[in-house]
């Protein structure tokens, strides 16, 4: 196993911190409006109000920095490698919902999406959980989130028929 200096290892971290934030402003950008149009809809009962999602965002990106990091910096050859491909693949996928819904309004697609993205996190964690447990494990609570995003989202898309 190749020991990676400390330097490089701080790097690494602060890399992967600044992926995971560029996709999350790649979302942010789309949700712009995202505060008007969501306090438009109407919501179900138990919907959070839109100032949770920005700290629960934040940390959940945060974990999956450092879960990233964590399988970045084992020596794990072509596991390391595509579990990493996998996580690239699902944040672009992540970063697509905030188009879908927030900017074009697609409450269908923005579904189908997110479906997709909680299958590819399950995959994602998979590929983390071979290469290093505790990676693996960071990414549960973006699971569970993402899988009250799709309750929320197929019922936001319900009660609002107007986001085709």
């Amino acid at each position: 196993m190749t020991i990676l200096s400390t330097q490089k290892q701080i790097l690494g971290l602060f890399v992967w911190f600044v992926i995971n934030f560029l996709a999350s402003a790649v979302g942010a950008l789309a949700s712009i409006q995202a505060k008007t149009f969501y306090a438009e809809l109407l919501q179900p009962s138990w919907a959070p109000a839109p100032q949770v999602f920005g700290p629960v965002w934040t940390l959940l990106f945060a974990l999956m920095a450092v879960a990233a990091w964590l399988v970045w910096r084992t020596d794990e050859g072509a596991n390391r490698k595509k579990a990493l491909q996998i996580f690239l693949l699902q944040l672009a996928v992540n970063g697509l919902w905030s188009w879908l819904f927030f900017a074009w309004h697609l409450g269908g697609l923005a579904l189908i999406n997110v479906v997709v993205l909680w299958l590819m996190i399950l995959i994602t964690i998979m590929a983390f959980w071979r290469v290093n447990r505790l990676a693996g494990a960071l990414l549960l609570p973006y699971l569970l989130w993402v899988g009250f995003a799709i309750i929320l989202n197929a019922t936001l898309w319900q009660m609002n028929p107007q986001i085709l």
